[in-house]
């Protein structure tokens, strides 16, 4: 079965390896085009291309999938089927009809929980405690094709998005494989997703960041875990703005208003949240400087305690 390919980040390198390693015919891979990063802007390639080229496998980039040249590099490819992780853009149902066998899409959610942007980041910023991954046939709304397989996984507490993403991204490409076996036996089974059980996932933005302490410790833990590697949770409540990368739910109670530091050591720095219980970070970043834990940055920072160390105060 000649199989193209669409997609970009780490989380869909894991799918395209899976299909390569397991001797799929991959005829063609379209990922994103190269984009400049860090301070130098220097134009970076997308994992998928890195991994695509070191595999001599044709790599298109195309700038739009929805005009007439897009659609003729793919009709070019003869593609029985199309996989799709993470692509990037929302496909045309031009686009959708060209294989014989339709486009399927590995989505790192419990379908119909969650479609959009970001589902991994939103699972854990709304605290659920399990997520998975569904493999489904593509159709013309967004995230709402018929499902052909899912996987579920329990969310570790301690687990942020990026670390889930990665194991994500495993279970999906393994998902993946079982699905083109299936096609390949004689058609891929379709459930039909339920209307009343639909959700969303926006794409994140630094709106998100701030931190209200006013909020739970665990609201505030999640919001933490479910914003890495970006735009990351931020706060000046220790006397500059920071950014958050790791915390702990200690469950110590404090009478402290929420949003002041209630101790500082070896273990982290506690701040009182608004269910009266401390939640103590343990990895930050200053603006300008690495991420650290906070232990590292209290060598270099006087963080007053109690109320001095209140914004508000």
């Amino acid at each position: 079965m000649r199989i193209a390919f669409m997609g970009t980040p780490e989380f869909a390198l894991a799918s395209l390896k899976a299909l390569v390693e397991a001797g799929r015919e991959v005829c063609g891979v379209f990922t994103q085009p190269d984009k400049p990063k860090n301070r130098g802007h220097k134009l970076t390639p997308p994992p998928v291309k890195v991994y695509a080229l070191s595999q001599g496998l044709p790599v298109f980039q195309p700038a739009t999938v929805r005009d007439a040249a897009a659609l003729d590099l793919m009709r070019g490819l003869s593609p029985e089927l199309i996989v799709v992780a993470a692509y990037g853009k929302i496909l045309p149902e031009a686009l959708l009809q060209i294989p014989l066998y339709g486009c399927i899409n590995v989505h790192s959610s419990l379908l119909p929980a969650y479609r959009g942007a970001a589902p991994i980041n939103w699972a854990i910023l709304n605290g659920e405690t399990r997520t998975g991954v569904t493999i489904m046939h593509m159709a013309k709304e967004l995230d709402a094709g018929d499902i052909i397989l899912q996987k579920a996984v329990d969310i570790a507490p301690d687990e942020d998005a990026q670390a889930l993403t990665a194991r994500l991204a495993e279970l999906g490409a393994e998902a993946l494989l079982q699905a083109v076996a299936a096609f390949e036996a004689g058609g891929a089974p379709r459930f039909a997703q339920d209307p009343e059980r639909v959700t969303y996932a926006p794409m994140l933005s630094k709106e998100l960041s701030p931190v209200d302490w006013t909020r739970t410790a665990h609201e505030i833990n999640c919001q933490i875990r479910g914003l890495i590697p970006w735009p990351c949770a931020t706060t000046d409540a220790i006397g500059e703005t920071v950014k958050l990368f790791a915390s702990v739910e200690t469950g110590e109670k404090t009478a402290f208003p929420p949003g002041t530091v209630t101790d500082t050591g070896k273990n982290g720095i506690g701040i009182a949240c608004g269910d009266g219980l401390i939640l103590r970070v343990t990895e930050l970043q200053a603006q300008g400087k690495k991420r650290m834990s906070a232990a590292s940055y209290l060598l270099g920072h006087n963080v007053p305690t109690g109320a001095a160390g209140n914004p508000e105060k």
